[in-house]
């Protein structure tokens, strides 16, 4: 590793500012709602400068406007992460607000409950890797060159699943689509975390388990009763708390973490 490799993360000495993500920019994609709108909440209560993609552009404009009190430099841009095209374009909107890019969180992501041997599954298998793999790929391509050429490091965190390594309950919760494009992004993080770390560049995986968000509907009540009655932490998470995680991932403090495929479930993974 040259030494200009080793400036870009260099360890800290000391506990101030260990913590800080202040002035740092940020993308979040699926940022408008649910845990990616829990990740732009705490980036922005942070200090941080963010920039949400999504497809509903209005309800992005909506969710900057909550934060605006907060001081820093906010925007949405519209973007399907599943188009390549649209992906582009948000990528050359996003480098024109910004001059360089720190923090890129992939959240954004879509589920199902469509068995795969039913009429539709084939259909509902394309929608949803097109989405969690492709899409998450689409935005890794267009985006970590212009990071890389910036040279200045940075950190990319791959919002994935628990259902990345676990199909308990998949009789009564099918999500086949789902666990395989997670446990896609699981391994692909790791490749990216390798070819990136020679630019300053990490990359990790956070694995949710059951949260407070959208695909929170799609839960069978088998499960919601293994929540309640034998998950350690005995509740769902909140997005706030999955954003400061990723505020601390941003920070120096966590600056030799990378390639790691990390839960964040309450304890679900102990029990299922």
């Amino acid at each position: 590793m040259s030494e200009d490799n080793y400036i870009l993360t260099p360890p800290i000495t000391s506990m101030e500012n260990a913590f800080s993500v202040k002035g740092k920019n940020v993308v979040v994609t699926g940022g408008n709602r649910g845990i990616g709108r829990g990740i732009v909440q705490a980036f922005a209560e942070s200090g941080a400068n963010v920039v949400i993609l999504c497809r509903n552009e209005a309800s992005g404009k909506k969710a900057c406007e909550e934060i605006a009190h907060l001081g820093g430099r906010n925007e949405c841009f519209a973007c399907d992460i599943s188009s390549l095209e649209s992906v582009k374009q948000a990528t050359e909107k996003i480098f024109g607000f910004f001059d360089h890019l720190d923090v890129l969180v992939n959240n954004a992501g879509v589920a199902t409950t469509t068995p795969l041997l039913s009429e539709d599954g084939l259909k509902e298998w394309t929608r949803v890797v097109d989405a969690d793999l492709n899409g998450l790929a689409y935005v890794i391509h267009e985006i970590a060159p212009k990071m890389v050429e910036a040279g200045l490091g940075g950190e990319i965190i791959n919002i994935s699943s628990i259902g990345a390594v676990s199909v308990s309950g998949c009789k009564y919760h099918h999500d086949a689509p789902y666990n395989a494009a997670k446990a896609g992004v699981d391994i692909f993080s790791r490749y990216l975390a390798i070819v990136l770390g020679d630019y300053g560049i990490r990359v990790n995986t956070i694995r949710p388990g059951p949260h407070h968000s959208d695909l929170e509907v799609h839960l069978s009540q088998y499960m919601r009763d293994l929540i309640k009655n034998e998950m350690p932490c005995h509740r769902f998470g909140e997005p706030i708390e999955l954003g400061a995680f990723c505020v601390y991932l941003s920070s120096p403090a966590a600056v030799h973490i990378t390639g790691c495929n990390m839960n964040f479930d309450g304890g679900m993974l102990c029990v299922k």
